[in-house]
């Protein structure tokens, strides 16, 4: 069975190729993350949405023309990454590019499942080259079912890089509701974090500081989020400073991420939409994160005051020793 679709899009060839080919393009309508070694035999691996992963090789690439590539999930699907392939075809047309999908090599129940999701995306690819606010938000990564400490992950990494893709170069200065960091430094926290933790995991990773915010946050995250996926939640992490349990550490993980995510967001005047599916889970996570004595070291204020009305983000907000009011 095959799933096989044509669309226009109102871009050249090389735009369209670039949309579906590049992780800070693919971002916009596609995926949560993607890595990318786009090479004749090169590897991918997309989070699709939070919590499925899909990968494999590519076939053949023409740039602005053609791509092909296998495709399978890391897990669910009994589809598993390699086993099946799709090809994309890219031919001027009247206006802008008709793009062609074929997905081959998949049963009549994977193949209707995968209907739905190419059909999903494409929609979301036309929308991305013909509104103006482009694709948007995904709600189909918004609830992770079901959540655990990274689907948990990918979906906070979701809410937090689309803040970040709005941030200018005038909002560097700006205060955050960390008392000790402007925009700027909050970025470079996060920044070392990320790399702290990914390094912890074994992780391959590069910082490339010169780019922006959404890109630098994205390439520092995704390989971090992958190893620590990869490595699952056993055990303890040894993270330099102590020897810290698995579940400890995805515990910051997740807290770097939203908390962070909402921190960028006060200081720039952005709505931070998130479900509450991932501010309980997270929640619950901080809950077990700061303990007292996290929070004697210094890493974290006391807790601040909050209503019995309020929901699971101003909880976790307040939990983190911030003030809802900032």
């Amino acid at each position: 069975m095959s799933f096989d679709k044509t669309i226009h899009l109102p871009v050249g060839a090389d735009e369209a190729f670039a949309l579906i080919t590049e992780p800070e393009r693919l971002r916009r309508w596609q995926t949560v993350a993607a890595r990318v070694d786009l090479r004749i035999g090169g590897e991918y691996r997309w989070t699709v949405t939070p919590g499925h992963h899909a990968a494999g090789t590519f076939q053949v690439i023409e740039p602005g023309k053609r791509i092909v590539f296998t495709w399978g999930w890391e897990s669910g699907m009994d589809l598993a990454p390699g086993a099946s392939t799709v090809t994309i075809t890219l031919e001027p047309d009247a206006g802008g590019t008709s793009l062609r999908l074929v997905h081959e090599g998949l049963t009549a129940d994977q193949a209707a499942a995968h209907a739905e999701g190419w059909n999903h995306y494409l929609d979301r690819l036309i929308a991305e080259t013909t509104s103006a606010s482009g694709a948007g938000p995904d709600e189909w990564s918004a609830a992770p079912d079901p959540i655990d400490h990274f689907s948990a992950a990918d979906a906070s990494l979701a809410v937090l890089l689309g803040v970040l893709r709005k941030l200018t170069p005038e909002d560097r200065e700006k205060a955050t509701p960390c008392e000790a960091f402007n925009a700027h430094e909050l970025l470079e926290h996060l920044a070392g974090s990320l790399k702290h933790i990914g390094a912890a995991l074994g992780a391959d990773l590069t910082d490339h500081a010169e780019a922006a915010p959404e890109v630098r946050i994205a390439g520092l995250a995704q390989p971090t989020l992958e190893a620590f996926t990869r490595r699952g939640i056993e055990g303890t992490i040894n993270m330099g400073f102590a020897e810290l349990p698995a579940t400890v550490v995805a515990g910051i993980v997740n807290l770097e991420l939203l908390v962070h995510a909402w921190d960028f967001a006060k200081a720039t005047g952005q709505e931070l939409v998130v479900s509450n599916v991932v501010t309980d889970h997270v929640e619950a996570l901080a809950m077990e994160t700061i303990s007292d004595q996290v929070r004697a070291s210094g890493s974290f204020a006391p807790a601040s005051p909050v209503a019995e009305t309020a929901g699971s983000l101003e909880r976790l907000i307040a939990f983190t020793g911030r003030t809802i009011a900032a």
